[in-house]
């Protein structure tokens, strides 16, 4: 049987019989429609990232929707948007600024209205900043497990046999930036857990096993004196490679080629390292005295990078962080405790030595469970850190945590209990010093008693001095105070050495600073007074009013391109005074202090045996 597909003329009407879509057909369809969708899909993405709210147009838009209204009108003959747009695109390129000026009116207004109108955006929250550092105790220690005894025992010569029992491998970034953020590099010190922990070089030497006693370390000197040093190190502008060090102490030989190798390797990965990948090229000039490397004072020279390296991350001058950010988290393990019982008991040094990665780890745990850093409490004093104002005269390679604690404990001074009434001030005994009670500020009476151990530099002063803390009442000789300050308020004061600049900083709310002399303990005061157009400050040495000793002293702050500066003796009073009688000072305007109030300054204070240079 034939079925006649043919069209159907009856009635005049055309009648199509239905046909079935083909394969191919459904395939268009098919694509059609997945095209659809991903159009449709990324116009909602568009739309979900602008807000649902369009930004509004700029003057170029107002005027080419109008140009375009008016070209289409008087152009019947072209065709296509692209032809009206690109006349719109040169009349706007030959119209003046007065010309243009009414659209940009329109679209000021528009976007006026937009501001005024549009919700206020939600800040996203700010990632935790990655912590990027040069040092590396992994890769040191890498290097260590390969020494030969030879090799362990050229570097024990050299005064770093303390490194060899390095054990820690890794840093924890997320505790050295807690510590940075913390880190006060004016006064030196880590403000954690409600109070302000100075760091001195004796802690580094109780940490890290570095000598902190000795030479100070130098890398500064004539170029030629360092030039072939710099071409057997392939040294260049940017430093001194990693690896080829790595490869130098690679080498079975422990002579001279092999120290030199160790101490560049050793300042550029652990101790010292800068923002650069390479080794500093100033370490050269350390090299050229092989015999004198283990006199340095190391534990100030990694203190003093240490904080230099974070000044120039916080500046902004550097995207690394240089420093031995290790010592920063051994030393917060070591003078913070957590957990229910604090065991403030001393330990063995060097502590480096102590904290192996299961250590670390376990650590690191228990201050996620209770909360994270800083829930802690502080046992630094008992621990003997924290206490690098204690003068130590007889000096070991590593003094023992336990004989520092008990320095302190015992105390060199004695108190005359029987003297102590309210509020009555109490003097300390002495084999010369018959008790005495004095007033607030002075004594009641005029005597003077000598004193058969004479001060070492200087000759020891004579008549009572008083404490300028505020809080504490103790009055004795010169030395007593000396003494009696680095003991008791350790925490109170900045150290510092004569003929060397140092940055102090007082809080809006702070009218003094004690200084105190490294070589002499001699104490000094920075005080600052308030006046109508700014803070006045000067520079005062504690001691008996009839001392004959003065001191040279200069005050420098600086704004920008700014500074005022001021250079005056002391003069010497017998302790912190109200209404000090008049002398020099440095009127710093309020313009001056930092946006939290306070006041940067730079303090040089010269001993009178040297003036004679100065």
């Amino acid at each position: 049987m034939v079925t006649d597909n043919s069209p159907n003329f009856d009635d005049g009407a055309i009648v199509f019989s239905p046909v079935m879509p083909s394969e191919s057909d459904s395939m268009v369809e098919k694509r059609k429609e997945m095209v659809s969708l991903e159009v449709e899909g990324s116009s909602r993405k568009k739309k979900k990232k602008q807000g649902g709210t369009p930004r509004p147009a700029c003057s170029w838009v107002h005027f080419s929707r109008d140009f375009i209204k008016e070209y289409s009108a008087s152009h019947p003959e072209s065709s296509g948007l692209k032809v009206a747009t690109k006349a719109a695109s040169e009349a706007w390129k030959v119209m003046s600024l007065e010309e243009k000026s009414k659209y940009t009116k329109r679209a000021r207004e528009v976007w006026d209205d937009y501001l005024s109108s549009a919700p206020a955006r939600e800040p996203k929250p700010r990632k935790q900043a990655n912590l990027v550092t040069r040092c590396s105790p992994g890769r040191l220690v890498n290097v260590l497990k390969h020494f030969t005894d030879d090799q362990k025992e050229a570097v024990k010569s050299m005064g770093f046999g303390s490194l060899l029992d390095l054990k820690c491998r890794t840093l924890r970034r997320s505790l050295c930036l807690w510590l940075l953020e913390r880190f006060n590099t004016i006064r030196r010190s880590l403000e954690i857990c409600g109070e302000r922990i100075p760091l001195y070089p004796r802690d580094v030497e109780l940490v890290m096993g570095l000598p902190a006693s000795g030479k100070d370390v130098v890398t500064s000197g004539p170029d030629d004196l360092v030039a072939e040093l710099r071409q057997k190190y392939n040294a260049s502008n940017r430093g001194i490679s990693v690896r080829f060090l790595e490869e130098r102490l690679g080498q079975p030989e422990a002579g001279d080629d092999f120290k030199r190798a160790f101490l560049l390797y050793v300042l550029g990965t652990l101790l010292c390292p800068t923002a650069r990948l390479d080794v500093s090229p100033s370490f050269l000039h350390l090299l050229t005295d092989m015999d004198s490397i283990h006199e340095y004072n190391w534990a100030k020279f990694l203190l003093d990078r240490l904080v230099r390296e974070v000044s120039r991350y916080r500046q902004g001058k550097q995207r690394a962080v240089g420093g031995c950010l290790l010592f920063l988290q051994i030393f917060y393990y070591e003078c913070v405790a957590i957990g229910e019982t604090c065991d403030p008991s001393p330990v063995d040094v060097p502590c480096l030595s102590l904290w192996t990665e299961e250590a670390v780890s376990e650590r690191e745990k228990q201050e996620k469970e209770l909360g994270g850093y800083g829930c802690g409490e502080v046992i630094c004093k008992e621990r003997g850190l924290g206490l690098g104002l204690l003068t130590v005269r007889d000096h070991v390679d590593v003094l023992p945590l336990r004989e520092v604690a008990a320095r302190v404990n015992r105390g060199t001074l004695v108190r005359q209990e029987e003297n102590l009434q309210e509020n009555v001030p109490f003097s300390y005994k002495n084999e010369n010093t018959p008790p005495l009670r004095i007033d607030n500020y002075g004594f009641k009476s005029s005597l003077e008693y000598s004193n058969t151990n004479p001060h070492e530099n200087r000759g020891m002063y004579t008549g009572q001095s008083t404490c300028p803390l505020l809080n504490c009442n103790f009055t004795g000789l010169f030395q007593e105070l000396s003494d009696h300050f680095s003991t008791k308020h350790w925490d109170s004061g900045r150290r510092f050495q004569y003929n060397s600049p140092l940055p102090v900083s007082l809080g809006m709310d702070e009218t003094f600073l004690v200084l105190q002399a490294e070589e002499d303990g001699v104490l000094f005061l920075l005080d600052k007074g308030t006046e109508n157009i700014g803070h006045t400050v000067m520079v005062t040495c504690i001691g008996p009013s009839s001392s004959d000793e003065r001191f040279l002293y200069c005050l420098v702050s600086e704004r920008g391109n700014s500074s005022l500066k001021l250079k005056s003796y002391t003069q010497t009073l017998p302790g912190r005074v109200e209404g000090i009688p008049p002398s020099d000072f440095l009127l710093v305007p309020f313009g001056y202090l930092n946006s939290s109030g306070e006041l940067n300054l730079e303090v040089c204070i010269w001993s009178s045996s040297d003036l004679g240079e100065v």
